[in-house]
């Protein structure tokens, strides 16, 4: 029997996961595993923590580390590394796993489940509105990307024809897809 070579990756824990490319931000939550470490100690640090306002991590033992801008394995190095040099733990091994569904993208207008959508980082324009239940009978073929404050404007009858045209989505995204006048 051939098993395809994705069930074996995820059979194996090498599942892709969306937010490990994701930078890290304020009130962002991650999930830390520390081993290497007496067992005892490991359940002392070995939780979830949420990234400050000013972009830091309140952890046991080494007090604040910066996280906001980081990846999830610059940080985990980060970690690594203060423990080592704050003479704690000689080899540490710190997982940071980022929760899941904690960003998301708005999508409204003229769609048919306007809403928020769990952001991915393969999400687009378009995958986003298909997301949120596709365009409703009323909608316009144009949808509006606010993105930190800026408007842009996109034809999706160009989009569905050049795919390679579809703009990326970030967390914190607006989608807007107007209602047409007839």
């Amino acid at each position: 029997m051939r098993i395809p070579l994705c069930l074996l990756f995820l059979a194996l824990g090498f599942a892709p996961h969306a937010f490990s490319q994701a930078v890290l931000r304020p009130g962002d939550t991650v999930e830390l595993r520390l081993a290497g470490v007496p067992a005892e100690e490991t359940q002392q640090f070995s939780a979830p923590y949420t990234i400050d306002d000013s972009g830091m991590l309140n952890l046991p033992y080494v007090g604040e580390v910066k996280a906001a801008g980081l990846l999830s394995n610059q940080l985990q190095s980060a970690i690594e590394s203060k423990l080592k040099a704050d003479g704690i733990y000689t080899h540490p091994n710190v997982t940071v796993q980022m929760q899941v569904g904690q960003r998301f993208v708005n999508v409204g207008g003229s769609v048919r489940a306007p809403g928020r959508i769990v952001y991915t980082s393969d999400l687009t324009l378009m995958s986003a509105i298909n997301a949120a239940g596709g365009l409703n009978d009323f909608a316009k073929q144009t949808a509006f990307l606010t993105r930190g404050g800026k408007r842009q404007q996109f034809d999706l009858k160009r989009l569905r024809k050049d795919p390679s045209q579809d703009p990326k989505i970030m967390p914190g995204d607006q989608v807007e897809v107007p209602q047409s006048l007839w």
